[in-house]
């Protein structure tokens, strides 16, 4: 099994050490894309499930396991976008109650 190695990540970009403030607002630009594709996949993956369930229930499916993987694909990565969102509120939440 060949595995490939991680480019492009240094300790000090990983962290959030040793940078500049310019190119931390280029970095809230790429977590902002980073994370409206995330919303695009799951969407997508959402799709995918409706169409193959469609397909089971009209008979037009010779797979039924492709839909049962593409429904718990979906329901797996909404779960997982709901629970980003809900710790991102909370994170939110705290940080307003602190006191400056």
């Amino acid at each position: 099994m060949n595995i490939t190695p991680v480019t492009g990540v240094s300790p000090t970009t990983a962290t959030g050490f040793a940078q500049s403030p310019a190119k931390a607002g280029t970095e809230g630009a790429a977590f902002a894309n980073a994370l409206g594709g995330a919303i695009n996949e799951v969407q997508s993956l959402q799709s995918t499930s409706n169409d193959l369930s469609i397909k089971a229930v009209t008979g037009d499916l010779t797979d039924i396991h492709a839909a049962t993987l593409a429904s718990t694909r979906a329901a797996v990565a909404l779960e997982m976008v709901s629970t980003f969102r809900n710790r991102g509120v909370e994170a939110f939440n705290e940080i307003m109650r602190m006191q400056a």
